[in-house]
């Protein structure tokens, strides 16, 4: 079979080792003649499959006990909802930083729930940095503040996270999560869709610090519940079964690669290589800030549309797949999430290089 490198923002590239192992077990989980997903969530075996999920990814992440680790359905779009519907519930005010098209969505759902500031915008510069935060600006009457720690349509990222004093943070991860390391003491509540960095699309994991569960407004929906999962160990339901155990197998795959500390030294050398030679290159550009860039999404454009899709279409050819950049934007778009090999974005660099040969 010929190599393909996927490049796709989401769902994206899996570790091969984690596809071979879901192979070996797909047909019978560790010998019981049956698949994860034949089995009941209720079973002793799904119950030590989410069990051994949750002790990785605070192991990994090193999450302080005094936070819940849920899993949910819905991906991070129903945390747009989810958020204010628990959180806003003292001043029925948050702050929001917008920094794309997902903050915009996130607002636009927390808006139907109370009053929402923006508290910094990077609109103006179209997104392409991230704005500064000023403490002092946080009234402190306030439910949290919310941002977007990783921008995948734009290609920006937080490189340093505001302190936001008593007020809590509130952090859409999605496309960062276990790329790098965090201090998830500086944040009150994390959510990320897992179909960037932990496993397939359909689970979403929520990190929410436990003072925080159950102080929503009466007569939420169990659903949308925060302590309903809490409670129930996130089985209230059956909950994505294969998904979650997708997930485990990809922690796995990153404790044994040495943890988030070894991840996110590659990421940084594969972004590096990517971003020194678009750079340099006279034929392709990055419009965003240095200091802003993100290490999982980077978009590039040569000066021409035609071009680009050219460039596309021949990328395709040579097994360069889902390079095609958002529809808002067009242009390209190279998404190197965590098992995206460093051999993947060379041979993108190779063929880039060859392309502006062509074109000079």
């Amino acid at each position: 079979m010929e190599q393909i490198y996927n490049f796709s923002a989401g769902p994206s590239v899996l570790p091969k080792s984690v596809l071979e192992k879901l192979q070996q077990e797909l047909l019978s989980y560790q010998g019981l003649g049956m698949s994860v997903m034949e089995m009941s969530h209720r079973s002793s075996h799904f119950e030590e499959i989410i069990k051994q999920a949750e002790q990785l990814l605070r192991e990994l992440m090193d999450i302080p006990e005094n936070y819940k680790v849920l899993f949910i359905q819905g991906g991070a779009s129903l945390q747009f909802s989810m958020v204010p519907m628990n959180l806003m519930n003292k001043h029925n005010h948050a702050y929001y930083v917008n920094t794309g098209s997902w903050a915009e969505k996130a607002i636009k759902e927390a808006k139907k729930q109370g009053e929402v500031s923006i508290l910094a915008s990077s609109k103006d510069q179209n997104f392409t940095t991230i704005p500064s935060i000023i403490k002092s600006d946080i009234e402190p009457n306030t439910d949290y503040v919310h941002i977007t720690t990783n921008n995948t349509i734009k290609g920006t990222r937080f490189t340093e996270i505001p302190d936001t004093g008593n007020v809590p943070l509130v952090a859409d991860m999605s496309s960062n999560i276990l790329s790098e390391t965090f201090d998830i003491s500086k944040f009150d509540l994390i959510y990320a869709g897992a179909q960037k960095n932990m496993g397939p699309a359909g689970v979403t994991v929520v990190i929410v610090r436990e003072d925080l569960v159950g102080t929503h407004q009466e007569d939420l929906p169990a659903m949308l519940d925060y302590e309903t999962y809490a409670k129930a160990g996130s089985i209230y339901n059956t909950p994505p079964t294969f998904q979650i155990y997708v997930t485990k197998l990809v922690l796995e795959w990153i404790k044994d690669l040495g943890g988030i500390e070894a991840i996110e030294k590659m990421n940084h050398d594969k972004a590096s290589l990517l971003y020194h030679y678009i750079d340099q290159s006279p034929l392709f550009s990055n419009h965003v800030e240095e200091e802003s860039r993100s290490l999982m999404n980077i978009p590039f454009t040569t000066d021409s549309e035609e071009l680009d899709q050219e460039f596309l279409k021949l990328a395709e050819s040579k097994g360069l797949i889902s390079l095609k950049g958002h529809r808002s934007t067009g242009g390209m778009r190279a998404s190197l999430y965590n098992a995206m090999p460093l051999e993947g974005v060379q041979t993108l660099i190779d063929f880039m290089k060859e392309f502006e040969a062509k074109h000079q």
